[in-house]
């Protein structure tokens, strides 16, 4: 039996990947797509969103494939990677929701009768600290948890809690003062007295 060609690198085994080798990239490409494919499917549920983000995960695996380390399961790796993607997408998407709500709730100028359903509370919304807002807009309207919302805006996990706790009690404090004024403008009790 003749050994095979010296070329300056062992031919890698069946299922064993060399970090950094194309061909070997090639293969893993080949052997995990569809599973990859399937675990995006199910965590977006959207074909379309879990195709691109699919594609992004082979994007970045393939940037970092020369810093893979061969004791690390391959499939583990890249694996990791494609959550990482998707968590990324959806905080990207709740982000670009957040934003087309705030967008949407602001009445339009040209149409003055297009009015929000509660238009109290969005313009109290509005005269909080746009950070204060923010963090409630994406707890109470998108179910963010504190830990999602710190990584969206960038900011401890603690500081979302103090922010949230603030914004709370100052839109709480601002709603029913103007319950009281409206009462008050209505109550006729005192009237010819």
């Amino acid at each position: 039996m003749a050994d095979p060609p010296i070329t300056g690198q062992e031919p890698t085994p069946a299922g064993r990947y060399q970090p950094g080798s194309r061909e070997d990239f090639d293969r893993l490409y080949e052997a995990t797509y569809q599973r990859v494919f399937r675990t995006l499917l199910a965590t977006l549920r959207n074909r379309a969103e879990a195709e691109d983000c699919t594609q992004e995960t082979y994007v970045r695996a393939y940037q970092a494939w020369s810093r893979w380390r061969e004791d690390a399961p391959v499939e583990a790796w890249l694996h990791r990677i494609a959550v990482n993607v998707a968590i990324s997408h959806r905080r990207r998407e709740r982000i670009r929701e957040t934003v087309s709500l705030l967008l949407h709730a602001r009445p339009k100028e040209e149409d003055p009768t297009e009015m929000p359903a509660n238009p109290e509370l969005v313009q109290e919304l509005r005269r909080l600290p746009p950070k204060q807002s923010a963090a409630l807009v994406l707890r109470h309207l998108h179910g963010f948890s504190n830990r999602e919302i710190a990584h969206a805006v960038g900011v401890p996990e603690r500081t979302i809690a103090s922010r949230l706790a603030t914004a709370r009690g100052l839109l709480a404090r601002r709603l029913q003062s103007r319950e009281k004024e409206e009462v008050g403008m209505f109550d006729t009790s005192q009237e010819g007295s």
